[in-house]
């Protein structure tokens, strides 16, 4: 996968470091959703991994290749397991383990864990233990898309790296680099400014559903119905977690068009909420639905009945 322009002062920070030998015990990357985090903690482990004298991550010695196939023995990577959204203390406590043992290589041993924000409150503490305590030549990679999921002991043990979302001409030519020609900038609306979940779809297949997201959706606010028993029937059995994503995305447009061009709130105080504009939703409606989205979303790994739950929701759009 070709190297996102973004994050290209990022790359120059740590490489300098990694060259200094001040590279961080312990990093946290701060990436907007979909940005490239996983990616960059990806460099980092061939950054100190790598077997070249000169110019590393050189992306070309039985490191770098082990490092990009996940076979490095002395790369651990860290995230739920099966349907879970946590990463339990169990797993924390076996990766402590695994990084007090000497480097097969004798070099560095690194962990990357992603989502950190998905650390139940067990597991943050217990790794916490080896943030204070880290063993030599230990580099702990943190990727993040909520930090303020996390404990301060644990933030303020990390050093930060943030990763922005990419400009669109940035992210499509990127995108066209990588994948060949597309509409990369439908597929964008579709999925937000998150060109590193864009590179991993059909483009056309996540286009299509967009748009038929996107007609559901201004129809049933539009008054012209639509039937919410049929429709979440159909999407509770594919791409669900798609569909919810662009549920979510055409609220978000919905909510900066109500606050203004700017989208952002200058002054806080008691007044009425803007009145209702085209798509017939005033802004606490848009911002009621967006909670339930995510509530939805965030439930999704639970034995719920995903067809009625998200017929609950369809039909708050209808009745507003």
């Amino acid at each position: 996968m070709n190297q996102p322009p973004w994050i290209s002062d990022a790359l120059t920070t740590l490489a300098a470091a990694h060259q200094a030998d001040r590279m961080p015990h312990a990093l946290l990357i701060h990436e907007a959703p979909g940005s490239g985090g996983d990616w960059l903690a990806k460099w980092v482990a061939k950054l100190v991994l790598c077997q070249s004298a000169t110019g590393a991550p050189c992306g070309a010695c039985p490191g770098c290749h082990r490092v990009a196939s996940a076979q490095h023995p002395d790369l651990l990577l860290l995230q739920p397991i099966e349907d879970s959204r946590q990463i339990r203390i169990e797993q924390v406590r076996e990766l402590s383990q695994e990084l007090a043992l000497t480097a097969h290589q004798g070099a560095y041993k690194v962990a990357v864990i992603t989502p950190a924000d998905s650390l139940n409150r067990f597991a943050a503490n217990a790794l916490l233990k080896t943030l204070e305590e880290p063993p030599p030549r230990t580099v702990l990679v943190l990727v993040v898309t909520q930090p303020s999921r996390l404990p301060a002991t644990i933030l303020s043990r990390c050093q930060r790296v943030r990763v922005r979302a990419p400009e669109r001409k940035e992210a499509v030519s990127w995108l066209q680099a990588t994948r060949g020609a597309g509409d990369w900038d439908a597929v964008l609306d579709t999925v937000g400014e998150a060109p590193m979940l864009a590179a991993d779809v059909d483009p056309k297949a996540v286009v299509q559903v967009g748009q038929e997201v996107r007609r559901a959706l201004e129809e049933a606010t539009g008054g012209f119905g639509g039937d919410p028993v049929a429709t979440s029937e159909k999407w509770a059995r594919a791409d669900l977690p798609l569909r919810l994503r662009c549920i979510e995305n055409w609220l978000t447009e919905r909510i900066r068009a109500h606050c203004g061009s700017d989208g952002f709130f200058t002054k806080v105080g008691a007044a009425p909420y803007p009145a209702a504009r085209a798509g017939g939703l005033n802004t606490g409606q848009l911002f009621e639905l967006m909670d339930g989205v995510r509530e939805l979303k965030s439930a999704l790994d639970t034995p719920i009945n995903r067809g009625l739950a998200l017929e609950g929701l369809l039909r708050r759009f209808v009745s507003g």
